[in-house]
Order: structure tokens, then C-alpha cells, then sequence
């Protein structure tokens, strides 16, 4: 493995992963993913919705390939002020309330303002009440008055977990929002690949917004685009102890290749064989239904667009403490190099139109 470039992705990831970037309000994150992509792409841009475009031409032209990983993540927001002081809070996106109590918080008011999830402490509950606590009654403690507060916080500002990465041995980083900022990283190291490798198509990397409410930057760019053929980059669950065996794939053994109903079987059968003849470790992942990710809203955009999804195995999904090996992020990257340098130059018969 390319210690420079695993290097380079790690500390990418890291930036990404420390700033916020909730459903609906990613424009912090924009600055950072357009300076990493501009290098490496022909035109580079932003649409309304806030996606942000990386457009590679290959030697034909004749067919556009979509990648699509999103930097959005799941948060909170201020929905009342107590006179105490305390805030209270609704989630947007999938938030586990049970991984909200006793974190550190960044409410992004007028002015960042630091802030813990509290509640009542278990010596001063009843009989019955030491459950798992509910987000309705948690506050957040910003240590300030009333009157203080109103003057930098107002009823919906957003509210992001406050999280440094942590790096782990063995290449193993734990952060939060790597769902799916990993899968970001996953693009910029496929366009670093391309520089090298000779492709007929043009690649289209979408970093979309606002995929945990609604898969929306998905919808309105592939849209737009109305690309050939599409791949989307998420994460999926990596087995642990407790998950008893409901979960197959594991941290280190490669991206996980999705099949069923979402997929297109020529995109499978391409992105495997790609796999095999680099040598690449994968995993197959059977999803027989509805994928949860972007792959979802960009099968069906108008006529309908032959649709991949390659995933990223991460243990504690949608948690501050997300984890995942980053040999599994640059192995990601140049599978779906080498699949975009080995589709054939004329994909008409291959795919449905």
C-alpha cells in the first residue's frame, strides 16, 4: 500500500470528519472538498442543492459514469430555550438517542458555542426510571443565562457532535460523520488513480447533500446529469461481538460489492471482475430490497440509470465513534478505478436503455 497516499486520505478524512456538515446546511465542508477535487478534475463545480460536481473526461466521451458518495451528516437542532438556560433539542436525520447523553456539542449559533447532552443524574431517579434515557428529557447545558443565550442562539440553529478522530492501530481510524465522508475520500483517491490509468468515459464525481433526510442531492444530480452508468459509495455495518452473527462483513477484508434489486447485474458482474483481476479483496453484500442509500434515488431518475453500490465495511453506524479500517477506503478507491479503465468503450447491448 501507497504510505503517501494512505497518508494523505487518512488526513482528508480527518478534515472532512471534524467539521460539520448536517443534512441541508454542508456549506462548511464545501471549501475542503472542492480544493482536493479541483486538481484532479477537468471542471469542477456546485449546483443550488449545494452538490459539488468533479467532472474527469475520458478518451471517448461517449458515456457519462456517475460516482456518488454524500458528505452530509445526521445532528440536531435547537427547538427550545428554557428560561433555566437549558436547550432542548429534535434530531435531523436517523440520530440513536440512546448515543446522545453526556456529549460534547458545537451549537452553531451566531458563534460557536460549546455544550454538553445532560440529564437527570441515576442517585436522584425513582424506581424505574434508570431505562435509557429519551431525547425529550436530555438538555443541553452551554453554561450560560437565559439572557445570554438569546443573544447567539436562536430556535433552529444546528447542533453537531463534538468529536476529535481518533486514530486506532492498524490503520483503523474512529470518528464521527465517516458515514459517509469516508465514502468522499473513496472518490478523490478513484480520480488520483485515474490520473495514471487510461478510460474512454467521462467520470462525474457527486459529493451529494442532504442522503440521511432523503437521499435529495442524489435525486436533483444524477437528475441533472442523466449519467450512463452510476456507482454509489456508502458505508455498511461491520460485524462486532454483539451483533450475533446478523452481520457478515468485517473490517480489513475490502469494499463490499451490493447485488439485488437496486443493482444492475452488468454493473456487478463488471465491478467483480475488476476486483478480481487487480486482486482485490471484496465482499459480496445481498441487499434484497431498498438499499438505504444514494444508489436508491439514482436507479429510477428518468428513464432509469444501470446503478452499482460499492460499500465501505464501518462498525457503530451513526454514532460519534464510527470505525473503519482505512486499507478498506484505498482498496475502495482503485476498484472503482479499475472498474471505470475496464468498462468496454461501447456499452450499448450491455446495459438497459
Amino acid at each position: 500500500m501507497n504510505n503517501a497516499q494512505l497518508s494523505s486520505a487518512k488526513e482528508f478524512l480527518k478534515q472532512l470528519s471534524e467539521n460539520s456538515g448536517v443534512s441541508g446546511y454542508e456549506e462548511t465542508l464545501a471549501p475542503l472538498v472542492l480544493a482536493a477535487f479541483t486538481p484532479l478534475a477537468d471542471q469542477v463545480g456546485q449546483d443550488a442543492l449545494g452538490n459539488i460536481y468533479a467532472h474527469k473526461k475520458g478518451t471517448q466521451g461517449r458515456y457519462k459514469i456517475m460516482l456518488a458518495a454524500h458528505m452530509d451528516e445526521i445532528g440536531l437542532m435547537v427547538k427550545g430555550i428554557e428560561p433555566s438556560g437549558f436547550l432542548r433539542f429534535t434530531p435531523v436525520g436517523g440520530v440513536d438517542q440512546r448515543t446522545l447523553l453526556s456529549q460534547e456539542v458545537i451549537v452553531h449559533g451566531r458563534k460557536p458555542v460549546l455544550g454538553v447532552i445532560g440529564s437527570t443524574p441515576p442517585h436522584l431517579m425513582t424506581a424505574g426510571e434508570e431505562k435509557a434515557v429519551k431525547a425529550e428529557q436530555m438538555g443541553i447545558d452551554v453554561g450560560m443565562t437565559f439572557e445570554q443565550i438569546k443573544e447567539v442562539i436562536q430556535v433552529g440553529d444546528i447542533i453537531t457532535l463534538r468529536r476529535n478522530t481518533l486514530e486506532l492501530l492498524n490503520h483503523v481510524l474512529a470518528g464521527k460523520s465517516f458515514d459517509d465522508r469516508a465514502g468522499v475520500v473513496v472518490m478523490k483517491i478513484c480520480l488520483e488513480e485515474l490520473q495514471r490509468l487510461q478510460h474512454a468515459h467521462d467520470v462525474i464525481a457527486v459529493s451529494t447533500t442532504q442522503e440521511e433526510v432523503g437521499y435529495r442531492g442524489a435525486t436533483t444530480s444524477a437528475y441533472s446529469l442523466n449519467p450512463d452508468l452510476a456507482i454509489a459509495i456508502d458505508v455498511t455495518h461491520a460485524s462486532t461481538p454483539d451483533t450475533k452473527g446478523q452481520v457478515e462483513k468485517e473490517l480489513g477484508k475490502g469494499p463490499a460489492i451490493a447485488l439485488g434489486p437496486n443493482i444492475h447485474p452488468f454493473v456487478y458482474e463488471e465491478l467483480v471482475k475488476a476486483a478480481k483481476e487487480a486482486r482485490i479483496p471484496y465482499q459480496n453484500h445481498p441487499v434484497p430490497g431498498r438499499s438505504g442509500t444514494d444508489a436508491w434515488a439514482i436507479q429510477v431518475t428518468q428513464a432509469g440509470v444501470p446503478t452499482g453500490l460499492v460499500s465501505i465495511p464501518l462498525r457503530y453506524m451513526h454514532t460519534s465513534v464510527e470505525t473503519i479500517d482505512m486499507q478498506d477506503v484505498i482498496l475502495t478507491g482503485k476498484l472503482l478505478a479499475y472498474f471505470i479503465a475496464g468498462l468496454p468503450e461501447d456499452l450499448e447491448g450491455r446495459v438497459c436503455y
